[in-house]
């Protein structure tokens, strides 16, 4: 492309209102409440350790998750011209390599955050910060792939924070009961990562990005995501009932009902539901992994 997005837009500096837009606030929520589940089911009091928990949601939050966003934005800029060129890279308000600077700067101040979390909050910031890249950009770019792109996602937005969140509470490995059930739920989360990709439909077709939706249409990757995301909480049920935590089982049983409901209504207009869904259904079911979470707490944080 001999014509760059900032050559249009003529600025030299980002826009300052695009940057909180480059870094997508919104989707700090999944990975800071996982993190916060890996909190409860650790069993040890938040109080006891305040600013172990705050560091741990900035971190997981606004730089790890905001640093994935900028990245990706910067990796998926000629895309972005053809689905969302409003976006700010496309757009011109954050011009010439100026993503690609927010996102190494942003890894860099992951890591250091990192540090102040310990080695096992470390080594899962390292590991955050490789897969974001890795998801991303050339020559891995593991985004083109509809099986390997949303397992990625899934794992760092739902199972390595709350892992992550055990870890620190409790300066030591997780329970295997934590491990299973974050991993559950990271699992889980491959579905809620298909469902996204809706909405990069075309501009994924164009560029060879081999999402589920593009590779198995809209129809049956929703009948896919809907499978992949029950599963896995049907086995947390299973679980919980096996460890004598039967309450908690019915708990997220009776929040899997109700997706099933929105799942019936998603299936109808799988391309135009989607983001409903995404604002429905997924609540319930990380509403389920609270739940969960608190089940786990009283069977003991670490192994």
């Amino acid at each position: 492309m001999s014509v760059t997005f900032e050559d249009r837009a003529g600025r030299r500096y980002p826009h300052p209102p695009a940057v909180l837009t480059l870094i997508k606030p919104i989707t700090w929520f999944p990975p800071v409440w996982a993190y916060l589940c890996g909190v409860v089911a650790s069993g040890v009091p938040m109080s006891s350790a305040p600013w172990l928990v705050l560091t741990g949601m900035v971190l997981a939050g606004p730089v790890v998750c905001g640093m994935s966003q900028a990245a990706n934005d910067w990796c998926d800029r000629h895309v972005d011209a053809i689905n969302e060129p409003h976006r700010p890279i496309p757009s011109g308000l954050i011009p010439g390599r100026w993503g690609l600077w927010i996102a190494i700067a942003m890894s860099v101040l992951a890591l250091a955050l990192g540090t102040l979390l310990g080695p096992w909050g470390f080594g899962a910031t390292v590991f955050a910060v490789l897969a974001a890249w890795a998801y991303s950009a050339e020559p891995v770019r593991l985004k083109r792939s509809g099986v390997w792109g949303p397992g990625l996602v899934g794992l760092c937005y739902e199972g390595l924070p709350w892992f992550t969140g055990a870890a620190v509470l409790s300066a030591g490995a997780p329970s295997m009961e934590i491990v299973v059930i974050a991993l559950l739920y990271a699992l889980g989360a491959h579905g809620i990562m298909t469902l996204n990709d809706f909405k990069a439909l075309e501009g994924d077709r164009q560029m060879g990005v081999n999402s589920l939706p593009v590779t198995l249409g809209p129809e049956r990757a929703a009948r896919v995501a809907c499978w992949v995301m029950a599963l896995p909480q049907v086995v947390v049920i299973a679980l919980l009932t096996i460890w004598d935590k039967p309450v908690f089982a019915l708990i997220i049983l009776a929040l899997l009902a109700a997706q099933f409901w929105a799942m019936r209504v998603l299936l109808r207009d799988p391309k135009g539901r989607a983001p409903w869904y995404n604002g429905t259904g997924v609540i319930l079911y990380v509403s389920g992994m609270m739940v969960a979470a608190v089940a786990l707490r009283g069977l003991g944080g670490v192994g």
